[in-house]
């Protein structure tokens, strides 16, 4: 996946809706079993939880994942249902130095993604080759190629974002950095625990609620509401303005 195809780009993507594009080694239709080494709430209603693979014993599997923005397929066996398709949230370096795969995954009632979050630490899945082509941060470089970069996410969709976020795309020496990131509530928002560092690292968070308390004082609505009304950017005349939008 292209984050620049022309000097405007506005992208909007489903991780389920994506096509496989071939992993350099590794066989997509190869399913590898390999335990699980985390599980647990990602949020506090219990709708999002944090899953860890190890595939240390797999390098050729874990070296595929090259790029933030790649996903697999992942599955309790004997086979549940449909395998679902999960966005892979850690950065590639996770992969590199230790083997390991972390999701984000919604429970969704009667699917693989629920039972997967119903098992324990030490359970076996099975996982797909790594797939797609990720987001071409190079195509962003250098900085000021892009001094604007706006990310919107929702709900699981900030998966490949986090990815992107700590991989590291030089946000700090760029102009205006922001992720609009939507959920129901702050019940529902997963990450929050990591927002200080990646402001740390030069991207602006803006959570947006569709439905908060009546404490909340942000952004309410939904992300692309919450930027209309903003109608505000740091550089107007930059060489590249771009755009990445996830929703899940």
């Amino acid at each position: 996946m292209s984050l620049l195809r022309r000097p405007l780009l506005h992208l909007r993507r489903r991780i389920s809706s994506i096509s496989a594009v071939a992993a350099a080694s590794v066989r997509q239709d190869t399913w590898t079993q390999a335990p699980l080494t985390l599980i647990e709430p990602a949020s506090s209603d219990g709708s999002l939880f944090h899953v860890a693979v190890d595939v240390s014993a797999y390098p050729d599997l874990a070296s595929s994942h090259t790029r933030p923005g790649q996903y697999l397929q992942i599955r309790p066996p004997p086979p549940v249902g449909r395998p679902t398709f999960l966005a892979i949230a850690s950065p590639p370096s996770l992969s590199a130095s230790d083997g390991v795969f972390e999701f984000l995954v919604k429970s969704v009632p009667g699917s693989a993604a629920e039972v997967v979050c119903r098992m324990r630490r030490g359970d076996v899945v099975e996982v797909s080759g790594v797939m797609g082509s990720g987001f071409e941060v190079g195509r962003i470089s250098p900085p000021d190629v892009a001094r604007t970069v706006l990310i919107f996410a929702t709900g699981s969709g900030i998966s490949p974002i986090r990815a992107l976020i700590e991989s590291g795309f030089n946000a700090d020496e760029r102009s205006d950095v922001r992720l609009y990131y939507g959920a129901r509530n702050l019940q529902r928002m997963a990450y929050q625990e990591r927002f200080k560092a990646w402001e740390s690292s030069g991207v602006r968070i803006l959570p947006v609620l569709s439905q908060p308390d009546e404490m909340w004082k942000g952004l309410r609505g939904y992300v692309q509401s919450a930027f209309a009304r903003a109608k505000q950017i740091v550089d107007p005349y930059p060489r590249v303005q771009c755009y990445v939008g996830i929703g899940r």
